[in-house]
C-alpha cells in the first residue's frame, strides 16, 4: 500500500480539539479536507501527522503550538479609539469584528477589553497559543507531484 509522502495530494477526515476536550473543528458532515501535504496548506504538525498514513488508517497527533498557530504575540493586541467605531456598534468583550490592513485585505480581531475611550483588539489567530489535538483518518491519496529524476 503506497504512503503519504510530500508533494502527495490527500483526502483526510479529522476532528480537532484543545488539550481540555473542546472541539473547535471538524469535518464530520462535509467532505473531507484536501491539501497537498508539505506545500504550506495546512499548519506544520498537521502535514507532519499524515505523513506516512496509508489509506484507511486511523490515528490521533498532538501538534505543539510552535507546529500549530504559534505563541500569541502581544504586540498583536492593538488598542482602537472607540470614537473610531460605528455609531450603533456597542462594542462588548468577545466580539468579532473584522477590520483592513493598509492594502484593503480583512482582518479578523476579537474585542479583548472595553474601556471609556478605547477597545483592546486581539488580532492574533483564535488558536494561537494553543496546543492542538486531531483525529485523522485518511480517506484517499489523490495524486501526487510528478518527480524528474535527472541523470
Amino acid at each position: 500500500m503506497q504512503e503519504v509522502k510530500s508533494g502527495d495530494t490527500v483526502k483526510v477526515h479529522y476532528h480537532g480539539r484543545l488539550t481540555d476536550g473542546t472541539t473547535f473543528d471538524s469535518s464530520s458532515g462535509r467532505e473531507p479536507l484536501e491539501f497537498e501535504v508539505g506545500s504550506g496548506m495546512v499548519i506544520k504538525g498537521f502535514d507532519d501527522g499524515v505523513m506516512g498514513m496509508m489509506v484507511g488508517g486511523k490515528k490521533t497527533i498532538n501538534i505543539p503550538v510552535d507546529d500549530a498557530y504559534g505563541p500569541a504575540d502581544p504586540q498583536m493586541m492593538m488598542e482602537f479609539p472607540i470614537d473610531g467605531l460605528p455609531k450603533d456598534l456597542k462594542p462588548e468583550v468577545g466580539m468579532e469584528l473584522t477590520m483592513r490592513d493598509g492594502s484593503g485585505n480583512p482582518i479578523p480581531v476579537v474585542v479583548a477589553e472595553v474601556r471609556p475611550d478605547v477597545i483592546v483588539i486581539d488580532a492574533n489567530h483564535p488558536l494561537a497559543g494553543e496546543e492542538l489535538i486531531f483525529d485523522l483518518e485518511l480517506v484517499e491519496i489523490t495524486g501526487s507531484k510528478s518527480r524528474i529524476i535527472m541523470p
